[in-house]
């Protein structure tokens, strides 16, 4: 995966009206993506698919999640702190992030010739969280 800052914290000058319109007035979802494909009470895996030119509106992360791109593709990506990258996906690119509790905003737009597709396994908090655990 290939990152390059379009626009800096803090800056919403070069931001679209409706888009600053969408983070400031409308409901935020939580859920990672419009696909659930499994849940369990530890994990759900969500399945992301970006036809050219889709957009997935802001969504809110307040939980624990990997993905990984099963296709690769160029998106661009808005962050709730004015913050726009560029970002060039492989396919196998895989990331991790820990953001229970932290409400990181940001949505996630297709701007390539082909579809994205991205699955991510989110993690539930569950009350093993903080023990040590063991398999078979």
């Amino acid at each position: 995966m290939q990152c390059v800052e379009l626009n800096p914290a803090g800056n919403f000058d070069p931001w679209e009206q409706e888009k600053i319109d969408e983070l400031l007035h409308q409901e935020i979802t939580q859920s990672l993506s419009d696909r659930l494909v499994f849940e369990n009470e530890s994990v759900k895996l969500w399945e992301l698919r970006l036809a050219p030119r889709q957009r997935i509106p802001f969504r809110k992360h307040n939980t624990n999640y990997g993905w990984v791109c099963t296709t690769g593709g160029l998106a661009l990506t808005r962050y709730g702190n004015g913050k726009i990258d560029m970002v060039k996906l492989d396919s196998g690119d895989t990331e991790y992030f820990e953001y229970r509790g932290k409400n990181y905003i940001n949505d996630l737009e297709n701007i390539g010739e082909d579809p994205i597709v991205i699955n991510i396994l989110e993690y539930k908090e569950t009350k093993l969280d903080n023990k040590l655990q063991f398999c078979n």
